[in-house]
């Protein structure tokens, strides 16, 4: 793994890099993305099943296109009993954490007649997006169904690509019973996405889409936005790891590879203030590749966007983790705590060389959807927030509104607006 000085020149150069995986920059793909979405909002189930057929080889129909309850009772008795018991483990501390996070409406009133407030209701409904086929992602099911259902969201309704004998994967399928998912549909890609936010003959259209997929998902996800909410535009993971002299070399280089396997734009950084341990954990890199099954894919992930970092100081390493804005930021340093302080951008945040990120995907209970590609500056994990609106609430008594009318009817004077003047002016009229 490559080993560089960290100075401003290559960090520009290495943030340059990490923008080129950005999802907004896949604007060849737009344009076929775009005519599913329009086929999907104008023919319906038509163009939905046309699309099943052709991207996933089922054939799905009105009538078999919903999950139904033999289905889910046929694919549980297919999973393992003790991983049924290891998502159940998941999910408490899953439910436990974001329940944490729930909010409750507010008032506050006042001796002179004013009551202002806050109310807080959840989403009706939201389309959770899980990827399929072969693939089993129970994790990701979880992560997005849970918190929609502790914020009180009545309609989940998740959305997954089917297998070519039509059916769902089995795992996926029994998460999703288990976090409370009230609907399930065997469609993915763009088109399902289009279903989600259009609604289709066999697919009502739901208020929000979350959930990961690759480029057509979130492409299309872009495009039905503003029609429904969503929850982001992800890319592909990433992890940094700030670590000095005393962080163990064999767990850093074992972390930065967890990433690194995701897909060949994962990205894997180590920001380290000592040279030896960089040298050591590029060393243990090239002795764990042979052992790992996705070696093909991590080799190119580290040759594209694999970098060890050497800083002059921990200030410096710091500042290049915040301009990063990693996804995944790992600790590992003497007082991993004291350096969090310093941290201001991150998706999340792991501290100490036991707490590794996969701890942080399957089982510690925050989310692991989380921002990418440097929106850690601006946006946070997905959470309960994310399912609920908000509406503000307002009382004036007459004896409270009396005495401050005449300010506000000169405030919509002063922008011309004299209807809005006109309509206090009136509640005063002698």
């Amino acid at each position: 793994m490559r080993i560089i000085t960290l100075d401003e020149t290559s960090r520009k150069n290495i943030l340059s890099d990490l923008l080129k995986r950005d999802p907004n920059n896949y604007g060849k793909y737009a344009r076929t993305v775009q005519e599913i979405v329009d086929a999907v909002k104008e023919q319906k189930d038509e163009a939905l099943f046309a699309y099943t057929k052709k991207f996933d080889g089922a054939d799905i129909t009105a009538e078999t296109i919903r999950v139904t309850e033999e289905e889910i009772a046929e694919a549980e008795a297919q999973v393992d009993e003790s991983l049924l018991e290891v998502m159940k483990k998941a999910m408490k501390n899953i439910r436990e954490y974001h329940q944490m996070q729930v909010r409750h409406s507010w008032f506050d009133s006042k001796p002179d007649g004013r009551i202002l407030g806050q109310k807080i209701t959840a989403l009706e409904s939201v389309g959770v997006y899980v990827p399929g086929g072969k693939a089993a992602y129970p994790s990701s099911v979880l992560m997005n169904i849970i918190p929609a259902e502790v914020a009180g969201v009545r309609r989940i309704v998740m959305v997954t690509p089917p297998g070519k004998d039509g059916k769902v994967n089995p795992v996926t399928l029994t998460a999703a019973h288990l976090a409370g998912a009230t609907e399930v549909y065997k469609v993915g890609g763009a088109q399902a996405i289009a279903a989600l936010a259009f609604g289709t003959e066999s697919v009502p259209r739901v208020n929000k889409i979350v959930g990961p997929g690759n480029i057509f998902v979130a492409l299309a996800k872009k495009a039905v936005y503003g029609h429904v909410s969503i929850d982001s535009i992800a890319g592909p993971s990433e992890i940094l790891v700030l670590a000095d002299e005393t962080a163990n070399p064999r767990y850093v280089a074992a972390d930065l590879l967890s990433q690194a396997e995701h897909d060949e734009l994962a990205s894997a950084i180590l920001v380290t203030t000592s040279r030896d341990l960089a040298e050591a954990v590029s060393a243990e890199i090239d002795g764990f590749l042979p052992e790992l099954s996705r070696r093909e894919i991590l080799e190119k992930s580290l040759e594209n966007f694999g970098y060890i970092l050497v800083a002059e100081n921990m200030e410096d390493a710091v500042a290049a983790a915040n301009e990063i804005a990693s996804e995944h930021l790992e600790i590992v340093t003497r007082n991993p705590f004291e350096v969090m302080t310093g941290i201001q951008n991150a998706g999340a945040i792991f501290l100490g060389e036991y707490s590794s990120e996969p701890l942080g995907d399957y089982f510690a209970g925050p989310n692991h959807v989380l921002p990418t590609n440097g929106t850690a500056k601006f946006f946070s994990p997905l959470g309960v927030d994310d399912f609920i609106k908000k509406s503000s609430v307002i009382y004036y008594s007459r004896e409270a509104l009396e005495p401050v009318h005449e300010d506000i009817i000169a405030f919509a004077e002063a922008e011309r607006l004299t209807a809005h003047a006109n309509s206090i002016r009136v509640r005063f009229e002698k």
